[in-house]
């Protein structure tokens, strides 16, 4: 603050200086940047928001015309973090019956990649003329998109062997005749909350399991985030919508081309922008409100 009115002073006493001038733009130029640096920093106070994050994509209901918008949702986010030069790896998909994917889970490594990222989580909502249906009729389909924080083995989450139930099983997905022959693809279940956790792209069991044990460990982490933001919303006396009911964004792509995110009305016309990866308006919005409002999902 005082140094904004140490500028105001500055830009009064200059007059038509233009040496006075151009000092000031310098400084206004530094105090912007300042600004603007410190603000940003007010979206990224939660305790894992410097971390890498884990994104699972899953499809609702609809059959193929919901495994294909899951796989578009996932390109997406891919080229998204292409766009931020983040590093992306496929953890574990599981394909559709026709097309697309059921469900996807990706490692996106990089600078506040959770912070970010934890914008997006919810109910995803897709309209459009579907390319499977052979009368050309608008269909609506929805994917359910989590964000987790990667949890590295110092942080406290509790898990005991005697609770985990581990099954191996042969891989679905790409992987060339090796993922065929073997039982290389690890499931493995925390008996005592039901949360599951798999891996199968890996080449090996073990490397499947290191994965799968490190996806199933950032789950029980956000089950224990979860179950405190919620008991801070009953205190507040707030109600948490849970499940499928949280629609937070609208893609539609016929009859008219709209992308129009409900938490925020931030909205725009350029669909392919979006699918491409130009989704940072939407984070940022997100992050401002929810820091704005003091959103416990911040």
């Amino acid at each position: 603050m005082q140094r904004a009115r140490d500028l105001v002073e500055l830009n009064e006493l200059g007059g038509s200086d233009p040496a006075m001038e151009t000092e000031v733009e310098r400084e206004y130029g530094r105090l912007a940047a300042d600004f603007e640096r410190e603000r940003t920093a007010l979206f990224f106070r939660g305790e894992y928001d410097d971390r890498d994050a884990l994104l699972t994509i899953s499809a609702g209901a609809g059959g193929t015309e919901a495994t294909d918008w899951a796989e578009m949702l996932l390109r997406m986010y891919l080229r998204w973090a292409e766009r931020r030069r983040f590093k992306t790896e496929i953890l574990d998909e599981t394909p559709g019956e026709e097309a697309g994917l059921k469900s996807v889970t990706v490692a996106v490594d990089g600078t506040r990649a959770y912070g970010l990222l934890r914008a997006e989580r919810g109910v995803h909502r897709l309209v459009r003329l579907s390319p499977y249906d052979s009368q050309n009729r608008r269909h609506t389909t929805f994917a359910l998109v989590e964000v987790l924080p990667e949890v590295e083995e110092d942080v406290e989450v509790e898990i005991e062997p005697d609770d985990l139930r581990i099954d191996t099983f042969r891989a679905t997905g790409a992987g060339g005749q090796h993922v065929n022959k073997t039982d290389s693809a690890v499931r493995i279940t925390h008996l005592l909350t039901g949360i599951v956790a798999q891996s199968q792209n890996e080449r090996s069991q073990t490397q499947n399991r290191a994965t799968a044990m490190k996806i199933l460990r950032a789950r029980l982490l956000e089950r224990r985030m979860r179950e405190r933001e919620e008991e801070l919303a009953r205190i507040k006396g707030k109600h948490v919508e849970a499940g499928w009911g949280n629609q937070i964004r609208s893609y539609v792509l016929h009859p008219y081309q709209m992308v129009k995110d409900h938490r925020t009305e931030v909205e725009t016309s350029n669909t392919s922008a979006v699918l491409d990866g130009d989704i940072d308006a939407f984070i940022s919005a997100e992050l401002e409100r929810a820091a704005t409002e003091g959103d416990a999902a911040a």
